[in-house]
């Protein structure tokens, strides 16, 4: 594995990038330009998709442009990482201090799955040290 392995962005961590990146970290932030610059890519959860697709649906996202667009540019942008029966598994593993929003879940357990760390700025997964997490 080089320097910069595969990392796993959360939704709102993807949202920023293509949005405002300021609100990234440092770390967030030298965590993605070492992975880019490496090639070794940047994943996200096939739940991100939806998400992404949830949220601008209900306007909270102010997208201009077609939504099935942005959607498929993400895909071609970035590795997309399925749900399988592993991560359905793991979603249920963590401990009562991880957050009980499934999308959260699933997201975290694919980055436990993968053996790769996520990039989030929610506090509550980040404090549970349940999974590697960048921020």
């Amino acid at each position: 594995m080089g320097a910069a392995p595969l990392i796993l962005l959360d939704t709102h961590v993807l949202i920023w990038m293509l949005s405002d990146s300021k609100r990234l970290s440092r770390a967030a932030e030298k965590a993605i330009h070492q992975t880019r610059a490496s090639q070794d890519g940047l994943a996200i959860s096939s739940l991100s998709l939806f998400e992404i697709a949830h949220l601008s649906s209900r306007g909270r996202l102010g997208i201009t442009g077609p939504l099935d667009i942005l959607l498929r540019d993400i895909e071609e942008k970035f590795i997309v990482k399925n749900i399988t029966s592993r991560v359905a598994y793991l979603a249920f593993s963590f401990p009562a201090s991880f957050p009980n929003d499934p999308m959260d879940r699933m997201i975290a357990a694919t980055a436990l799955a993968e053996d790769i760390p996520l990039i989030t700025a929610d506090e509550r997964i980040r404090k549970s040290n349940a999974v590697q997490v960048i921020w």
